[in-house]
C-alpha cells in the first residue's frame, strides 16, 4: 500500500450457501465467517489497510429466521469477548457502526468492553457494521446536522461537509469495498462513504476468504485508475469517459 490511509470495506456474503452446499446447516457456515474475519483482519493490518469496516449484520437481516439471527448474535458475541485482548495487543481499535437498541444487551455489552479496551490503539481500526442500515444512517445524519446550521446562514438544507461530520462512526471515505459469495449489490451499505469506492465482488464465500484472495482485491485496485469524475491526466477534454 502506497497512501497514508486506506479504507476498505468488506459485504461478507456466502456463509450461509457454503455451509448449505456441504450439508451443513447455516449456522456452520457463520462459525466459519469468524474464521475468516481473524484471517481477514490479520492480513489487513499486513497489507497496510488503516480502516476496516466488515458488515457484520444488516437491517434487514432482521427478517430472518429467529434461531439463526440467535446464532448471529451469539457468535457476534464470543468473537468479540474472544478477541478483545488479541486485538488490543496487536494495535487494533474496536469500533461498532450501527443501532445498539435492538440487538441483544449480552453483545452491547461485549462491544462497548472491546471499545473501551482498544480506544487507544493506534494500528487497524475495525469498524463492526451491527444492525446498520445505510439509507438510515444518511436519514439520522441530515437530521442531526440540520440544527447545526445557523440562522440566516441563507440555506434550510444541511451541507455536505455537515452531513459526513454528522454520520455515526464516520471516517473518510471508502476507497475499496469487496463482496464475496458472488452477489453484485451494495445492499445498504456505507453507500455515502463508498460513492466513489471502488468494487470487487468475488465468487469466493466468505468462508473462504483470506489473505490470497485479499491480495488479489488489493493488487486490482492498484491498477485502476481513481478519477473522482475528472479527467485522467493528459486526456484531452472531450475525450473517451
Amino acid at each position: 500500500m502506497t497512501q497514508s490511509t486506506f479504507h476498505l470495506a468488506i459485504i461478507m456474503d456466502g456463509n450461509g450457501r457454503w455451509a448449505q452446499a456441504r450439508g451443513w446447516p447455516r449456522a456452520a457456515g457463520h462459525r466459519a465467517g469468524v474464521e475468516a474475519v481473524r484471517r481477514v483482519v490479520r492480513a489487513a493490518r499486513r497489507q497496510g489497510v488503516t480502516t476496516l469496516t466488515l458488515y457484520a449484520f444488516s437491517s434487514d437481516n432482521w427478517r430472518r429466521g429467529t434461531a439463526e439471527v440467535a446464532a448471529l448474535m451469539a457468535l457476534l458475541e464470543i468473537y468479540l469477548r474472544r478477541e478483545c485482548a488479541p486485538l488490543a495487543r496487536a494495535g487494533v481499535r474496536v469500533a461498532g457502526v450501527g443501532r445498539r437498541d435492538r440487538i441483544p444487551p449480552d453483545l452491547v455489552e461485549a462491544l462497548a468492553e472491546a471499545e473501551a479496551a482498544t480506544r487507544h490503539a493506534q494500528g487497524l481500526l475495525l469498524r463492526l457494521a451491527i444492525d446498520y442500515s445505510a439509507r438510515a444512517e444518511i436519514a439520522r445524519a441530515a437530521a442531526a446536522a440540520g440544527p447545526r446550521i445557523p440562522s440566516g446562514a441563507g440555506t434550510a438544507h444541511p451541507s455536505l461537509a455537515q452531513i459526513s461530520f454528522a454520520l455515526e462512526g464516520a471516517s473518510g471515505p471508502v476507497d475499496l469495498l469487496i463482496r464475496t459469495g458472488g452477489e453484485q449489490r451494495l445492499s445498504d451499505f456505507l453507500l455515502w462513504e463508498a460513492a466513489y469506492a471502488e468494487l470487487w465482488f468475488t465468487r469466493t464465500a466468505w468462508p473462504d476468504f483470506g489473505a490470497r484472495q485479499l491480495r488479489r482485491a488489493l493488487d486490482a485496485f492498484h491498477h485502476r485508475q481513481r478519477r473522482f469524475g475528472g479527467l485522467a491526466p493528459g486526456q484531452a477534454a472531450g475525450g473517451a469517459r
